[in-house]
Order: C-alpha cells, then sequence, then structure tokens
C-alpha cells in the first residue's frame, strides 16, 4: 500500500457545482432579505450591544421565473462554515456556489392578505441558508416563508456592511445554554412576526401575508424554538408536530433523558413532557 499524503498537502477539489432540488409547486420562488434591528433588548451573546441585529430571508410565490437566482451563501460565510467543521476537502467557497432556485427581488404573486407565513429556525451554528430547500418548496405552493439567522449562533452571519459575526454562543456555559438560546430565539421569532404585519412592515411585499395564518417549524435548537415560541402556558389548541427519535424520547414516559439535539431543555424551562400535556388539539 503506497503512503498518502498528509491531509494539509492535499488540495482542495472543485467539482460540479452543488444544486438544490427543484420545487413541486405551481409557483416560482422569489427571495429577499431584511437586515433588521431590534433596539428595545439587548444581544443576548454580546456584553454592551444595546440592541439586536438579525439577517433574515424571505421566500415567498413569485410570478416570475426570470432573473439571477439568489446565492446560498456568501464565500466569507461558507469559508467559516466549513473550516469551522473541519471539512477541507473541497474548496472554501464551495457553499457559495450552490445553485438554488429563488429569483433575487422577484416580484411577488397573490393577493393582499392571503399568503400563510410560516417561520424557519435553524439548528444551532447553522444558518438560515441551510433551511433553503424547505422554503423555496413552500413558497413554490404559496406560502411566504421567513428564515432567521440567531445572530452569533451560526457560525458565520454575513451582514450588509461587511461583518461576518461568527458563532460566540459557543463559548456560553452549557449549562444554562439551551435555555438561553431557546428564549433567545423566542424574542427574535416575535420581533420577525412583529416587523412583517405590522402597519409599516419591513418588506414591501409583507401585504400579501394573511397574520391569522402563522405556522412555524425548525430543526434541533430551531425545533426548540418552535416550541417556546407559539406554545403558551395555558396551552395550545392548534396542531403541533413534535418529530424525534423514540430511543430518546416518548410522550408519556416523563423522565426520559434526552439533549437540547432531540428539543428537550434543562434547567426547568421546558419539556417534551411539560409541552406535549399543553396540546390540546389533534
Amino acid at each position: 500500500m503506497g503512503t498518502s499524503a498528509d491531509a494539509d498537502d492535499v488540495p482542495a477539489r472543485r467539482g460540479p457545482a452543488p444544486y438544490l432540488p427543484e420545487p413541486t409547486g405551481p409557483y416560482p420562488a422569489g427571495i429577499a432579505s431584511l437586515w433588521l434591528t431590534d433596539a428595545s433588548r439587548p444581544d443576548p451573546w454580546v456584553s454592551g450591544a444595546t440592541a439586536r441585529e438579525l439577517m433574515v430571508s424571505l421566500w415567498y410565490p413569485a410570478v416570475s421565473s426570470d432573473g439571477r437566482r439568489a446565492r446560498y451563501m456568501t464565500p466569507a460565510e461558507s469559508e467559516i462554515q466549513l473550516t469551522t467543521r473541519g471539512i477541507t476537502g473541497v474548496a472554501q467557497d464551495t457553499l457559495s456556489t450552490v445553485e438554488t432556485n429563488a429569483v433575487s427581488d422577484a416580484r411577488p404573486a397573490g393577493r393582499q392578505h392571503s399568503l400563510p407565513l410560516v417561520l424557519l429556525s435553524p439548528g444551532f451554528t447553522n444558518s438560515r441558508s441551510s433551511l433553503t430547500a424547505l422554503a423555496e418548496e413552500l413558497a413554490s405552493h404559496g406560502y411566504v416563508v421567513a428564515g432567521i439567522d440567531h445572530t452569533y449562533e451560526s457560525h458565520a452571519t454575513a451582514f450588509p456592511d461587511g461583518r461576518v459575526t461568527t458563532s460566540l454562543a459557543r463559548e456560553a456555559p452549557r449549562r444554562n445554554r439551551g435555555v438561553k438560546v431557546a428564549a433567545g430565539r423566542a424574542a427574535d421569532v416575535s420581533f420577525v412576526i412583529n416587523e412583517l404585519t405590522r402597519s409599516h412592515p419591513a418588506w414591501p411585499g409583507a401585504g400579501l401575508i394573511d397574520p391569522s395564518r402563522i405556522g412555524m417549524a425548525g430543526h434541533s435548537a430551531g425545533g426548540a424554538a418552535a416550541i417556546a415560541a407559539p406554545i403558551p402556558d395555558e396551552g395550545l389548541a392548534r396542531p403541533f408536530l413534535f418529530l424525534g427519535k423514540q430511543s430518546n424520547y416518548t410522550p408519556g414516559l416523563g423522565g426520559a433523558a434526552t439533549t437540547l439535539r432531540d428539543l428537550k431543555l434543562r434547567g426547568g424551562v421546558m419539556t417534551w413532557e411539560r409541552d406535549w400535556k399543553l396540546l390540546t388539539g389533534w
């Protein structure tokens, strides 16, 4: 057997451009980006930051599929996402070359107050772009979708002024980090909903949104945020789906051990068991 070169000596390979599956709905997908600032609260991860800044992508049904396809993420975000995860066998800008389907700033399709809104929250250290395929699919079926980058939780979030924030939240003590993540994300989601449904919304196409039809989904820590955001202490009569592994948690078993990845938050704030009992719908 021959001796292979050290990993550091192997050049990064660039193969065919990766691409996302084409959405199956009847509408082309459009996308717009928002840079939002919540001046009503400090950033939970940066001492001295008196406001919370967020990057949000909005996917929506569009009138036409003509136009420039949106970038999956920036080259700077791609480099940090890959190197932080120790992925060195591909070019560092690979994720910025992923072919998407949504057209940047395409003209929205739909009547005023006719489209349901879905909030998407990614897993811890992931960016909003990780949910792009799901968002494009929903948009093609007539939904407005808001994907939120939870600043300082993603490995990399690029802002229009050139800053790229990194995952400072990973440096926080693990003991109460899950609780802090869920609470902060719930506040992020509430703020984004308000920005999209107020009388003078942050997005010109927000008039298409039906504020009586709002849903949320998330992956891992984003799923924990989906629990924290819409389930009040008095219970929730609307449908809510918990999706996990039976080996980690089954409703009704009470003390089954699990982790934040499986959507249980420690510290007595909330658990699958508590919130399962609060669901009064089907």
